[in-house]
């Protein structure tokens, strides 16, 4: 939503936004192609350039050794994000007008929903995938600048360090304190393990239809993607992205119909990717239960994606910069 507002706004769009309430994440890895993005977006170089950075990632994934390899990321709050990025109050609904020349043309208000409810209710899930969070403290010999990531039986884990003697544990699978007692590389890293602040749900979903008449939705309660990929941040950025050239389209008199299903289409597609590329992870992370049930259900995803997708036109837009034209003026 931040990013929508803020390239609608910089485009010279008027709009109000809507209080609404949503689940905080306590902290967030922003991998260094991400940054980028937002740097580029928010026309800032030096963003986030005062954050504590990830130089390695320690992984042990269905195998009993950990391999450890380079790795490009900084950590930020939550808060980091709002206060830098998000220039407007906090809400769940954006309505926008052109405010500069084309008012007369685009012919009332868009709505651009980023938490329920949605014009659309129907939602595709995929799997049943609880995770919960919690604060831990390291021990004082452990690397300030790596991140760990482990697959256990029943689960899989991720310990993120603040650069300050801490860390978040994210647990997908089960309870933080009981995967870390069964985590070989991430247990014996942690010297105190706080309460989890309760179960939420990372399984990869969306809505059944993202735009229509009006209004599109974006965001993690329009779209999620499971954690397991670490392309959240960035996702959530390039749907902004889209949905203001959308905005813009619509303000030249390009076809709403063909924009909603442009933007629809787009974002369908950018899920089936995810799901294929979640599931090596899920087929080799464990000979378990839980590890079955997650490929079959990530495998299920991607199958029906896939059909849905093969339903749709060819996109008929090209996001030149922040603008969508139309493709055959982009060849």
């Amino acid at each position: 939503m931040a990013t929508a507002a803020h390239l609608l706004d910089r485009a010279g769009f008027a709009f109000a936004r809507e209080p609404g309430l949503r689940r905080p994440v306590p902290v967030i890895m922003l991998s260094d192609p991400a940054l980028a993005l937002l740097r580029d977006v928010y026309g800032n170089p030096m963003l986030f350039a005062d954050k504590p950075r990830i130089e390695r990632r320690a992984v042990r994934w269905g195998s009993p050794e950990a391999v450890t390899m380079p790795h490009g990321a900084v950590v930020v709050s939550e808060d980091d994000l709002s206060n830098v990025l998000d220039m407007f109050p906090r809400g769940n609904t954006l309505e926008a007008n052109d405010k500069i020349q084309h008012s007369n043309d685009f012919n009332g208000s868009f709505s651009v929903h980023a938490m329920p409810p949605f014009p659309q209710r129907e939602t595709l899930r995929f799997g049943e995938r609880l995770s919960a969070t919690a604060r831990v403290t390291l021990k004082p010999d452990v690397a300030p600048a790596t991140c760990w990531i482990e697959a256990v039986d029943a689960g899989w884990l991720f310990l993120i360090p603040d650069g300050f003697g801490q860390a978040w544990l994210l647990a997908v699978g089960g309870a933080p304190e009981v995967l870390a007692h069964n985590a070989p590389l991430i247990g014996p890293l942690i010297d105190a393990l706080e309460p989890s602040g309760g179960q939420f749900d990372t399984r990869p979903r969306m809505l059944a239809q993202l735009a229509g008449d009006g209004w599109l939705a974006c965001g993690a309660a329009a779209i999620a993607f499971d954690p397991i990929c670490g392309d959240g941040t960035a996702q959530a950025a390039r749907e902004g992205i889209l949905a203001s050239a959308v905005i813009a389209a619509l303000a030249r008199d390009e076809d709403a119909g063909a924009l909603a299903t442009h933007y629809h289409s787009l974002l369908l597609a950018s899920l089936r990717r995810h799901l294929q590329l979640s599931l090596p992870f899920y087929a080799n992370g464990g000979a378990g239960p839980w590890w079955h049930e997650q490929y079959a259900a990530a495998r299920e995803g991607y199958d029906r994606t896939t059909a849905l997708l093969a339903k749709l036109p060819e996109p008929r837009f090209a996001l030149h910069g922040f603008d969508l034209i139309r493709r055959e003026q982009a060849a």
